[in-house]
């Protein structure tokens, strides 16, 4: 037994594209191996695996129909059976991916979801708390069939209000989709502070991460709470606010590093209005560049109406 066995996880709901997916990075040559790949299927589609494909790729699948039997020994004795060089997990999407057990050997090299870009709004409403499972450790989110859909902005900002590393793209039928989502921003970029309001915010504090070409030189203004990280650079602080990235019990700080001379006079958790430009820095606890807030004031400020933003 091979130990530190590589793993890669495929999930999202039925008929989201797992199954395409797998075998079309099967058929890369980037995806070549000379050992054997063994795929735990834990739900049958439409789609099935080709046993030419399979041939060619020295791959093997396995099914495992109930959750109950998606267990370590089972998982083992599988692994025993095909001595594979890597493992394909395509997991049940109305399995909790927070369930997920694995032999304690096993290492996840990467997580995948996709998601039908039809269904999205369906499952978002209806089954919030399973998806954000799936995506919440993701590295990359890939929407199916999003032809035609004219919300895949606020897509995007859904997926990043939870996993904000995550790639996401939109996949139509002749190949990716190149989002321009400019002209939806609930602001205008032209003007001169850019004024967030509660929605503005949590679309400025995302979409810059992805385009923070669109800020660097801009002026914005906003209510933000006073953070002050342990050991935070002495003349910088972190306005930001406190969103709602799934559901009531799951709540993220969004918010930037900001330099202000008189920063060590701010008392943490006030509020203050923040009237601040943007540069692209480097950053320690961005592991690299990223925006930097310059404050040109900052005023105390009553809370806001609503003091928790969200991303609906």
């Amino acid at each position: 037994m091979n130990f530190m066995k590589p793993v890669y996880v495929i999930n999202g709901f039925l008929e989201s594209g797992k199954t395409e997916f797998i075998c079309f990075t099967l058929s890369q040559p980037y995806f070549q191996i000379k050992g054997k790949t063994l795929i735990v299927l834990c739900e049958e589609g439409e789609v099935e695996y080709d046993d030419a494909l399979l041939k060619k790729a020295n791959a093997v699948v396995e099914l495992i129909e109930e959750e109950e039997d998606f267990q370590p020994a089972k998982l083992t004795e599988l692994e025993k059976k095909h001595k594979p060089e890597r493992i394909i997990i395509e997991y049940n999407g109305m399995w909790n991916y927070k369930n997920m057990k694995l032999p304690w050997y096993w290492k996840i090299e990467q997580q995948i979801t996709t998601i039908d870009g039809r269904s999205f709004p369906m499952y978002y409403t209806n089954m919030r708390s399973l998806l954000a499972e799936m995506i919440r450790k993701s590295e990359m989110i890939i929407f199916n069939r999003c032809d035609g859909i004219e919300d895949l902005n606020v897509y995007k900002r859904n997926i990043k209000a939870v996993n904000q590393n995550a790639d996401v793209v939109f996949e139509g039928k002749d190949g990716e989709i190149d989002e321009i989502f400019e002209e939806d921003l609930p602001f205008n970029l032209n003007d001169n502070p850019i004024v967030l309001d509660n929605e503005g915010y949590g679309i400025w504090y995302l979409d810059s991460m992805d385009h923070l070409e669109r800020y660097v030189g801009k002026t914005i203004q906003f209510i933000a709470l006073v953070v002050k990280p342990d050991k935070m650079k002495a003349g910088y602080f972190v306005p930001g606010r406190m969103a709602m990235t799934c559901c009531a019990d799951d709540m993220a700080f969004l918010g930037y590093a900001c330099e202000y001379k008189d920063a060590a006079s701010l008392q943490p958790k006030s509020w203050v209005k923040v009237t601040a430009t943007i540069s692209k820095e480097y950053w320690a606890d961005y592991q690299g560049e990223g925006p930097i807030l310059h404050a040109i004031s900052v005023e105390p400020a009553k809370a806001p109406k609503e003091e928790v933003i969200s991303f609906s």
